[in-house]
């Protein structure tokens, strides 16, 4: 009998079955529940009312990151729905067992950027989170997924999920990247290319010179916008990179055990002759910088391009599309990209908030100023990721250049939490998401990689990375 050649995605989905029936939804056991303060209450609320315990806590993670301040010191939390959020997630952790990585933890963070910096993340696991960004984790070769809050109480109930399974997508990045794009211009040209709906139904995995060239930081951007092009996940085989990135984490597998998991863990890669449901070929040797103009991250430009004009468009709906859009943005048609001023600009989020993205925004910021009009402020992933930027000094350098220095949480990556804009204000964001009042009511967001906001803050406007 032949082999059957599978894909990555293929080979831990199979491994995971503890039931399936045609025209169903299998059950999947889950290796790794990681949850927060925002999408937990009524799971755990579920449970009690079932009068059921949680299946396995010690497959489980909790964090607060979502609604909590981020100045330094966070002595009260003045929103009264957020110190509820975050006051039941701690009643409901000691009610049930689980462990809890609260504020003012040595290892609380972002829930996408904790699980890899403990090295709970690792290859071949289900992973998820009561959060469409889980796909972070898929950069280590999991299959990671953001689910529903009764689905969180599923999971929590009986350590599986049920899940129809989704369809393989291969992106393959041809060619490798031009000098001065990162891995945030990489995903945000692949979703330019294909569009927010061009993965629907898919999980994807990342192929290519391109992506094998990335540092686990940039696999970690790429896989966490995933989901902005309509991905159920987003996946990248596991290699050297990612063995020595997991080697002596806090939760890696240590001496004889890590060996042993090394070499299965290379082994998921996609088989040669495995064949995908869906193949798209992107060359990225054109690659730019990129900024979004508009309201979904698929509105964007090159740096060095200009705002569409939606009379040039010949489909009635884009027309329309780009006109709203334009309007929400306060923006003209055909303005150049570098002519767009910004009044804020925010470093952070589980997109770009690694050790690796803060110290390429400081080389840029070292011995500058930010512009006199424009409020900067840098938040770093995890209080992990804090401590190891201020060992290298990465928090003097934005203190000296005029940046405001935030402890760990999701802060201005969305408008649940102190860290808002106002109505009209312009943010070059590092995050993940430009919908309308993302980041606060009437707030105008572009999303650029921590280079690119880096030198916007100092310039102002946006201006391009690669002449500096």
């Amino acid at each position: 009998m032949s082999k059957i050649h599978k894909t990555l995605f293929e080979k831990i989905w199979e491994a995971h079955v503890v039931y399936e029936q045609k025209d169903q939804p299998s059950i999947l056991y889950v290796d790794l529940h990681m949850i927060h303060e925002v999408t937990s209450p009524q799971a755990f609320e579920g449970l009690r009312l079932a009068k059921r315990k949680v299946r396995r806590p010690d497959l489980t993670i909790a964090v607060a990151d979502h609604s909590i301040p981020t100045w330094i010191g966070r002595d009260s939390i003045s929103d009264p729905i957020a110190k509820q959020q975050v006051e039941t997630l701690s009643e409901n952790c000691e009610e049930f067992g689980v462990q809890l990585y609260d504020m003012y933890h040595k290892n609380q963070g972002i829930v996408h950027v904790i699980g890899p910096d403990l090295g709970l993340t690792q290859p071949g696991k289900i992973i998820v989170c009561g959060d469409s960004h889980t796909s972070t984790n898929g950069a280590f070769g999991s299959f990671a997924m953001g689910i529903g809050t009764s689905e969180v109480e599923h999971v929590l109930a009986t350590q599986t999920l049920r899940q129809f399974k989704p369809k393989t997508m291969n992106i393959h990045i041809k060619g490798s990247l031009p000098n001065g794009v990162t891995a945030k211009d990489l995903i945000l040209g692949i979703i330019k290319n294909i569009g927010i709906s061009g993965a629907v139904g898919h999980a994807i995995e990342y192929t290519g010179e391109a992506i094998t060239n990335l540092s686990m930081e940039g696999r970690m951007t790429v896989c966490n916008m995933s989901i902005e092009a309509g991905g159920r996940a987003g996946m990248i085989a596991p290699d050297m990179k990612t063995i020595k990135y997991l080697e002596g984490k806090a939760f890696s597998p240590k001496g004889k055990d890590f060996e042993k998991a090394k070499n299965s863990w290379l082994n998921l890669k996609t088989d040669e002759d495995a064949v995908y449901d869906k193949k798209i070929i992107i060359n990225s040797e054109n690659f730019e910088p990129f900024v979004t103009w508009g309201t979904n991250p698929g509105m964007v430009a090159p740096i060095t391009g200009k705002i569409p004009n939606p009379e040039n468009s010949t489909d009635a709906d884009e027309k329309i599309s780009i006109e709203k859009a334009l309007e929400y943005m306060g923006l003209k048609p055909d303005t150049k990209i570098e002519d767009i001023k910004i009044d804020r600009v925010f470093i952070g989020s589980c997109t770009n908030s690694r050790i690796e993205d803060l110290e390429s925004a400081a080389k840029i910021v070292e011995n500058k100023k930010v512009n006199s009009n424009v409020n900067a402020m840098v938040v770093p992933g995890s209080t992990l990721v804090k401590s190891i930027a201020e060992k290298k000094g990465l928090d003097k350098i934005f203190k000296d250049a005029g940046f405001e220095w935030r402890e760990a949480g999701c802060s201005m990556c969305l408008g649940m939490n102190p860290d808002i804009l106002q109505p009209q204000e312009r943010c070059a964001s590092t995050s993940n998401r430009n919908f309308e009042g993302r980041q606060g009511k009437g707030g105008r967001t572009h999303l650029v990689s921590p280079e690119m906001a880096a030198a916007a803050a100092i310039a102002g406007h946006f201006i391009d990375t690669r002449e500096i």
